[in-house]
């Protein structure tokens, strides 16, 4: 009997990007993958559109210390300035980050995510994109930032896809469906 597929997307209680986590999240579902949402309680998470309208609340599945890397194939890392910001002072998302990139399994942040990524020192090495703001911020970390819409890595023994808005949202799709495919061969 094989295995589901199984994808997680970790956020804080508010700040995160609307469609940065409500769009790969339905994506996701829709394409048959189960897809939790961790954040770091269980209260709804307001979600933010342009970092300062209010956008839908969502009710995450788990918290950040509830869930298990070992469970997924795909960690969604959303973004939002303020989302990003504090979901990188949470421990348990730096932990998550650090397991997913230590098993080898992909992980696909866009806008301010990847400060996440420079957080839990797994940016080193890997050419990715984000918010141009993060640019000097991940270079400091090691990478070698690209202003282009979707960036796909598989250096390091594990797959990063980062992409840079919600305008680069169809982009980040495609990079998410690829590294999934990738990884179930």
């Amino acid at each position: 009997m094989t295995r589901t597929t199984r994808a997680l997307a970790i956020v804080t209680d508010y700040g995160v990007e609307q469609d940065e986590l409500l769009v790969p999240v339905r994506h996701l579902r829709e394409s048959g993958i189960q897809t939790d949402i961790a954040a770091v309680s269980r209260d709804g998470i307001r979600t933010l559109i342009g970092d300062k309208d209010p956008g839908e609340t969502v009710q995450p599945t788990h918290t950040l210390a509830e869930a298990n890397a070992d469970d997924y194939d795909l960690l969604v890392v959303p973004g939002g300035t303020i989302n990003a910001d504090t979901l990188r002072l949470e421990k348990e998302a730096v932990n998550l980050v650090r397991a997913f990139a230590g098993s080898g399994r992909p992980i696909a942040a866009i806008c301010h995510g990847p400060w996440l990524l420079a957080e839990a020192g797994v940016a080193d090495g890997k050419t990715l994109t984000s918010y141009p703001s993060l640019r000097t911020d991940l270079g400091n970390a090691g990478a070698t930032w690209t202003d282009r819409p979707l960036v796909e890595d598989d250096s390091g023994g594990w797959r990063l896809v980062t992409s840079r808005t919600p305008d680069d949202l169809d982009a980040f799709l495609r990079g998410i469906d690829a590294a999934l495919e990738t990884a179930q061969h």
